[in-house]
């Protein structure tokens, strides 16, 4: 699911890695994307996460950066999903790309128009989305 504020993901929980106050959670999604979290281990208890449970992964749109292939770019992100873009809408100052992601799903990230331009993106050019594991919120349905 998407809207201009965030991206929403469903997937199952594939791994939990324990830490000394925080959780690294994995999230595979049905078309076998990852998207990497941190979050307190109290949340981690809280909303009875183990292997194998359903999970959503929020992620804004502001918090995506977008990069285009073998561009050389090194980043600390833990989350790295590969798409196509599969609109561009600008306004007045940024501009809302939607990525169609190789698993099926659709990402949107806000950045600048500038940035856009001076990537030349247009609808089915190669990206990649990278967000960091902490800019992740998990959540569970009731």
């Amino acid at each position: 699911m998407l809207t201009s504020a965030r991206n929403e993901f469903s997937g199952k929980v594939s791994q939990i890695r324990p830490g000394a106050v925080n959780d690294e959670i994995e999230i595979t999604l049905a078309g076998g994307d990852r998207i990497v979290a941190v979050i307190t281990q109290e949340s981690t208890r809280s909303l009875e996460l183990k292997i194998g449970s359903e999970a959503i992964a929020l992620v804004k749109a502001p918090w995506v950066i977008l990069s285009v292939p073998n561009s050389g770019v090194r980043l600390s992100t833990r989350n790295r999903l590969e798409g196509t873009v599969k609109s561009v809408k600008p306004g007045a100052v940024n501009t809302e790309v939607e990525v169609a992601l190789k698993g099926g799903e659709t990402l949107a990230a806000i950045i600048t128009q500038e940035s856009a331009n001076s990537m030349g993106l247009a609808t089915g050019k190669p990206v990649v989305a990278f967000f960091k594991a902490s800019h992740v919120i998990v959540g569970v349905r009731a």
